[in-house]
C-alpha cells in the first residue's frame, strides 16, 4: 500500500506484512508532538527524539514477531517512515533541501548532513568497533541503527551522510546520531521565506 496524502504536508501509511503491522503517520509542519508505539522501547525512545528534534509529529503504532528478533519491527517501520516523509514533502517546492547538524551528547557526538534530492543514498561511517553488537536496552542491537538510516533514505528518497565523531556509551552513540539527523532533516524539509521553486536546477527533485 502507498503512503496516502491527506492535507497540506501531512501523510499516512499502513503496512502489514507476515513480520509486522506497521502505521505512520506525519506532518512536516508541526511542533514536534509523537505518539510512539513499536513494542520496542529504546526505539520508541530514539524515534521521540527524532520527531521532538525535527519539529516533525509523528504517530506510528507497529508490532511484529518480536519473539524471533526485533529486526522486522524496526526496519519495516522504517520503511513506513520513510514512504511517509516522501509523500509528505510532495513536489519539495520551496523547501531548504539542505541541512546539517552536529550533536553532542555527553561524550558522543555525531554530524549529519541531509539532502532531500529524490536520489537515496546513506554515508555512515565513525562508530566504534564492537557497537554493532552492543544490546542497547536489551532489545535494540547497535546494528540496527544502520538498518533504520539505509531504510529510511531509500524509501524517502534523501541522501544521509553520517558521522560519528566520537562516543564510548552505546545509548549516547545512537541517541547522538538521531539527535544529529531530526536537526539536520529539520533544516531541510523547512520552508526557505526566500523562494517557492523546487531547489533544483534541473527543476525536479
Amino acid at each position: 500500500m502507498a503512503a496516502e496524502l491527506m492535507s497540506g504536508r501531512i501523510a499516512q501509511m499502513e503496512r502489514t506484512t507476515s513480520e509486522s503491522q506497521v502505521r505512520v503517520r506525519m506532518n512536516l509542519d508541526g511542533t514536534g508532538t509523537s505518539n510512539i508505539n513499536t513494542t520496542v522501547p529504546f526505539y520508541d525512545h530514539m524515534l521521540t527524539a527524532l520527531a521532538k528534534h525535527s519539529l516533525i509529529d509523528l504517530d506510528i503504532e507497529a508490532e511484529g514477531d518480536t519473539h524471533i528478533d526485533v529486526h522486522h519491527t524496526v526496519e519495516d517501520t522504517a520503511i513506513v517512515l520513510g514512504e511517509v516523509l516522501r509523500t509528505a514533502l510532495g513536489d519539495k517546492r520551496g523547501i531548504r533541501r539542505f541541512g546539517e547538524a552536529t550533536v553532542p551528547l555527553d561524550e558522543a557526538l555525531a554530524h549529519a548532513v541531509v539532502d532531500v534530492s529524490g536520489r537515496p543514498y546513506l554515508v555512515h561511517s565513525g562508530e566504534p568497533e564492537g557497537q554493532q553488537y552492543h544490546l542497547i536496552g536489551g532489545h535494540f542491537t547497535g546494528s540496527m541503527t544502520r538498518h533504520v538510516f539505509e531504510a529510511v533514505t531509500y524509501h524517502a528518497g534523501i541522501c544521509l551522510h553520517m558521522r560519528v565523531l566520537g562516543g564510548r556509551d552505546p545509548h549516547h552513540i545512537v541517541e547522538a546520531q538521531f539527535k544529529a539527523f531530526a536537526r539536520a532533516l529539520r533544516e531541510a524539509v523547512e520552508s526557505d521565506p526566500r523562494t517557492d521553486d523546487i531547489p533544483s536546477t534541473k527543476g525536479a527533485l
